[in-house]
């Protein structure tokens, strides 16, 4: 006589509802402190696209040897100016990939000072979550000579 063999290969409904409360367990537990922290990560989104700024800024100085001026703005490092000292060495296709200059993540535009006030040929600053100069807490602004 032969034996049946049963296939075994499924979850029983027990397994499946233990991983849903471990499941269930750890999204408790991480998600209060995963929401918590969404104003750190602008701030450090913030920093890093500063930081990206001025890696742009040291290729269109190594390319034209100044910087672009306040009126010539991060526009500069998208499309070639054609208002004040114009570069003679610009490079094709801009600094920046995506060929636009980046919105904060508040949604606003970086403000951008040159030659810069904070002991360096330029400033670039996002005005944090307010939108406005000065702020503290979450309104803090995020400024280029305060990142090293």
């Amino acid at each position: 006589m032969k034996k049946l063999f049963r296939n075994k290969n499924g979850f029983t409904l027990v397994e499946i509802l233990v991983v849903i409360i471990i499941l269930g367990i750890l999204i408790g537990l991480v998600a209060p402190r995963m929401m918590d922290k969404p104003e750190q990560a602008r701030r450090a989104k913030a920093q890093l696209q500063i930081e990206n700024l001025e890696g742009a800024l040291k290729f269109f100085y190594l390319d034209n040897s100044f910087y672009p001026t306040t009126e010539q703005g991060l526009e500069a490092l998208v499309e070639k100016p054609t208002v004040g000292r114009i570069p003679n060495k610009y490079k094709s296709g801009g600094y920046l990939e995506g060929g636009t200059v980046p919105l904060d993540p508040w949604g606003n535009n970086f403000i951008y000072i040159s030659p810069g006030v904070h002991n360096k040929e330029y400033d670039i600053e996002s005005y944090g979550a307010d939108g406005e100069d000065g702020g503290e807490g979450d309104n803090e602004d995020v400024e280029s000579w305060r990142l090293n």
